[in-house]
């Protein structure tokens, strides 16, 4: 069996916009979401600046009980559920009911980058004063690994497989790409997949310490994400999530559910450190081979492709990127795609990275339009050796699109690949 796969229902919590309606209007216009964070400014970072999504205490109300938020302190959890039941019900489906049987054909894979490090020192210091049987009932399911899948699972009443990855900055798109699978093995007619990653200096403070996150924009906060841009001085640490329902056509069709795109194919892979690969950097051979097998997956050649939606995290490393996309596509100068990155205004939100930034190709791809790439007035002349500069946009694009290419790389030497389509109805 090989089922055609769509994406029928979308939800993002992201560091300039909650929901949909204010996400695009956000992307759409170079909004920021990267602010001062006064937590870091106290706890001496160099890097104070970040993305954190704006959550309301009215807002977690409407997703949790007054007795699940009772000492909660989980934000990649609160995320990731808004982010998922948004995505669940724009689909059209309904949460679950106590007294109904699970839905059997339908699961999730909910990938999170880092667990709730803010939670997991809150239950260290009360063991190290001797207090365990402080820690609550809790304290487990936001601690474990799965508590994103396992809230969900809940809430949603799915029955199918239910589970979570974590492969650092690709977790995002390659949960995209095993929930994929499963719908076109025809083990499930419908998968929740998403990221997402929570807001801790805890998580942080190791990309501090290894300076790969920016110092030199404290006071320009909006300034500081500069993909592709010949300033760019470390990638700006974010968080949020990101969801997408994706179902097999035959059952979005025959639910009359809206349709934003289809998932042609993609390629997960490492590059195992080899090479000029490391457990920091990709291997370039690896990232090439994920890049045409997923062109082959998805059974397009490298002239189909009209954008690019790339990792582009702002450290320096873009024109490696950029690199081996015209290598491995064999295009280069005015025929390169057109190429954008988010990470522009929302920094790099690590685990959710790929959920969100797909979630915002598939956008571009529904109403036609190429975000702007924000803080590239000055772009990396080695960059410009390969892409002719009118495909890097730096304002709001109305443009038709017909594929986006979306790239994920992550710490461990990990890549993913994601090719989106058009839906057309044919």
């Amino acid at each position: 069996m090989s089922n055609r796969v769509v994406i029928t229902g979308l939800g993002v919590v992201s560091p300039n916009g909650i929901g949909i309606p204010e996400f695009k209007n956000a992307i759409k216009n170079g909004v920021s979401g990267i602010r001062l964070i006064d937590r870091l400014v106290d706890l001496n970072f160099e890097a104070q600046i970040g993305g954190i999504p704006q959550i309301s205490e009215e807002l977690k109300s409407k997703y949790f009980t007054p007795l699940e938020l009772m000492k909660f302190n989980a934000s990649g959890i609160l995320y990731g559920v808004i982010a998922g039941i948004d995505a669940w019900q724009d689909a059209g489906l309904k949460l679950g009911e106590l007294d109904e049987e699970p839905d059997w054909d339908s699961g999730m894979i909910y990938g999170i980058g880092s667990i709730a490090a803010d939670k997991l020192r809150d239950g260290i210091v009360l063991i190290d004063k001797l207090q365990v049987k402080r820690l609550g009932s809790n304290f487990v399911i936001q601690t474990m690994p799965s508590g994103i899948s396992a809230y969900l699972a809940g809430k949603l009443g799915v029955g199918n497989q239910a589970t979570t990855n974590s492969s650092a900055c690709a977790t995002g798109s390659e949960s995209i790409l095993m929930a994929y699978d499963r719908i076109k093995a025809g083990k499930a007619k419908r998968m929740l997949a998403g990221g997402t990653n929570d807001s801790s200096p805890y998580t942080w403070a190791g990309f501090d310490a290894l300076r790969v996150t920016t110092y030199k924009h404290n006071d320009e906060p909006e300034k500081a994400s500069q993909p592709m841009g010949n300033g760019a001085s470390g990638f700006v640490a974010g968080s949020g999530s990101g969801a997408m329902v994706l179902e097999s056509l035959e059952s979005a069709l025959e639910r009359g559910a809206h349709i934003y795109a289809e998932i042609l194919g993609g390629n997960i892979n490492t590059g195992g450190q080899k090479g000029d690969g490391s457990m920091t950097l990709p291997n370039s051979v690896g990232v090439q081979r994920c890049i045409l097998e997923a062109l082959k997956d998805a059974g397009i050649t490298a002239n189909d492709i009209d954008v690019i939606n790339g990792h582009l995290t702002s450290t320096g490393k873009c024109n490696l990127e950029i690199k081996n996309w015209a290598e491995a596509l064999n295009r280069k100068g005015k025929d390169f795609p057109y190429i954008t990155a988010l990470k522009s205004m929302i920094g790099h939100t690590l685990g959710a990275a790929g959920a969100i930034e797909s979630i915002a190709a598939v956008l571009q791809l529904e109403e036609g339009f190429l975000i702007p790439n924000i803080n590239c007035e000055n772009i990396d002349p080695e960059i410009l050796k390969l892409v002719d500069e009118e495909k890097i946009t730096k304002a709001y694009t109305k443009k038709d699109i017909n594929i986006i290419a979306k790239s994920s790389f992550g710490f461990g030497d990990v890549n993913a690949c994601v090719i989106y389509k058009k839906y057309t109805g044919n």
